[in-house]
């Protein structure tokens, strides 16, 4: 049985690896193994010593013991260590889900987080970020008009990607009183979490007992290439389920992940406010882009995370959709956008990717791409 293509995936595939100005990118400025350990205390000679054995499948007690005090009331136990984030979504949507069930999923989002549920169950319906003047919101009563007998999950990522929204704690709190009112779980991408430019939501995971939550240190870490992720789930029952699907996927988590990730964890202040700083200059150089080319696109600013969705006027691009814009700038100019129909949205839309060093000189190249054409 096929899946949907993973359009995300496929888009970066053409042209992240040769393309010179990436500005979609959703992670943060990474950092190499030696920055990483100097900055923790350890050295490479340590590392150096790691055996290469096997792991245990839930993940390393230690280093599950450091994931657990990232949260309020969360036990080491309710831990699971994934191989890579992605694989979390994959395995909590295994465990949960049946033909005969319904998902309520947060657009626009990563495909996954729509297209593995999609495969599994009977239907995924969308719940809509309602794009208002220059801000994003979320429809609540649109949300409960979703709910019926049928639904087993709502699906969400918070901060959002790719509007950088944030539920107010009265919203957050909403949510989840409507998934606890209809016994539904919810399953909460927070890989974004710790780049709020304000006040941090709580977890998921502390609030909600039927809470899946994902996690990671791809985002707000800038450790993409580090592959370390984590499930936490206090259920008992579902969790040795899907401890069980993981045997039959990766078995266990990568031992250099694991050394690497504890390191990680050991100062995550300090790469989430390194993160946080190449953002805050970067949405300064977006907002002031946008703004000299204001008759060319719709602003809404995000408030946290490190990616911007922003609307297209496509009649003065000269291109129906966004989609074939983005494939227009990537081949004839080098500059990667992400069009939002990969994220399950409308075709007018695109993602700014506000997290890296190199996000100024990528938007000059565009900025002389527009000066240049009518």
């Amino acid at each position: 049985m096929q899946i949907e293509p993973f359009l995300t995936e496929q888009f970066f595939t053409k042209y992240e690896f040769s393309a010179p100005h990436l500005l979609a990118s959703s992670d943060c400025e990474t950092i190499s193994i030696s920055e990483l350990l100097q900055l923790a205390g350890s050295s490479l000679e340590e590392f150096g010593s790691l055996t290469l054995g096997y792991t245990e499948s839930q993940g390393n007690p230690r280093l599950r013991s450091q994931i657990s005090q990232m949260y309020s009331s969360i036990a080491e136990e309710e831990i699971v260590v994934l191989t890579s984030p992605v694989e979390g979504i994959f395995l909590a949507m295994q465990t949960v889900l049946e033909p005969d069930h319904e998902v309520i999923a947060l657009r626009p989002a990563y495909d996954a987080l729509s297209n593995v549920a999609r495969h599994l169950c009977r239907q995924v319906v969308p719940w809509h970020m309602i794009p208002s003047d220059g801000h994003w919101a979320l429809d609540f009563a649109q949300l409960e008009s979703l709910i019926n007998d049928q639904t087993q999950m709502i699906v969400v990522n918070f901060p959002h990607n790719p509007t950088g929204y944030v539920p107010s704690r009265e919203e957050f709190k909403r949510l989840i009183q409507l998934a606890e009112e209809n016994d539904i779980w919810l399953f909460c991408d927070e890989i974004y979490r710790g780049l709020e430019f304000e006040e941090r939501i709580p977890s998921a995971a502390d609030l909600y007992e039927k809470a899946i939550v994902l996690s990671g240190l791809s985002k707000t870490h800038g450790l993409p290439g580090l592959r370390a992720g984590w499930l936490v789930i206090r259920d008992p029952a579902l969790r040795e389920s899907l401890i069980n699907w993981k045997h039959y996927t990766t078995i266990c988590p990568a031992a250099p992940t694991e050394y690497l990730a504890s390191q990680a964890i050991s100062v995550q202040e300090q790469l989430a406010d390194r993160s946080k700083q190449i953002i805050r200059r970067n949405l300064t150089l977006c907002h002031d882009f946008i703004e000299s080319f204001s008759d060319r696109f719709i602003w809404r600013q995000p408030i946290a995370g490190s990616v911007a969705f922003v609307e297209l006027k496509l009649e003065l691009f000269g291109f129906e959709t966004a989609t074939d814009f983005c494939h227009h700038l990537a081949r004839e100019h080098g500059i990667v956008l992400l069009p939002g129909a990969c994220l399950g949205y409308d075709d007018h839309f695109v993602r700014f990717g506000l997290g890296r060093l190199g996000f100024g000189d990528a938007l000059q190249a565009f900025s002389q791409v527009l000066k240049t054409t009518t």
